[in-house]
């Protein structure tokens, strides 16, 4: 296997499923036809067992060799919606931590992605479904509890960003929480502020963050 093998086989068991078209975009993004790049080298690493294949998507969908995962799990969208931020977020910036579903003990948060860029740390939560204003306060107070436990160190605790097309009342003062509807909102805004002065994506954010 190649360098570009290996890096498929490394997202794919991070992310646990992706679609080709994420597959080509992540990885043959620069060449001339990206789609019938990356159709070529996905059949080979099928065929020699080193992902599997779901041909009930349209595209196909790719899981890592042994994945455990139901082909009709309703996980899969929810997976393939983290790609999606990743693949946003690679727009403007390569984030040199990207983990998706962090652990950490029963009872405190459950993020969906942490990530960090221009030293400040974020905790993603994509909501696909609607949530009532109760369930929400009891997400946020996780991430309090999170915050204050012992089971995490990094300092400043990270900034939330919360992707959703719903809005909710958020009034807890312990954790610093942003609603957008996607990333490329939030950097949309967080250029806005800093008009008339044009400043590279990493600069706005760091003043956006303050």
């Amino acid at each position: 296997m190649n360098k570009r093998d290996m890096a498929i086989i490394k997202d794919l068991e991070r992310f646990r499923v992706m679609g080709r078209d994420d597959i080509a975009s992540i990885h043959f993004g620069k060449l001339k036809n990206p789609i019938t790049s990356a159709n070529m080298v996905l059949k080979r690493l099928a065929r020699d067992g080193q992902i599997e294949v779901s041909k009930s998507f349209s595209p196909f969908a790719y899981f890592p060799a042994g994945s455990t995962m139901k082909r009709n799990s309703t996980k899969i969208p929810h997976f393939l919606s983290l790609v999606d931020v990743y693949k946003q977020i690679t727009s403007y910036y390569t984030p040199r931590t990207f983990q998706i579903e962090p652990k950490y003990s029963k009872g405190l948060a459950e993020p969906d992605i942490y990530t960090g860029f221009n030293g400040t740390p974020f905790f993603i939560e994509v909501q696909r479904n609607v949530y009532s204003q109760k369930v929400m306060n009891q997400k946020i107070e996780r991430y309090a509890a999170l915050r204050f436990s012992e089971e995490f160190k990094v300092k400043p605790f990270p900034v939330v960003l919360m992707i959703s097309n719903t809005r909710y009342e958020i009034k807890n003062k312990d954790v610093r929480v942003f609603q957008i509807e996607s990333i490329h909102e939030f950097i949309r805004n967080a250029r806005k502020s800093q008009q008339p002065a044009k400043k590279p994506a990493q600069e706005v954010i760091r003043y956006k963050l303050g």
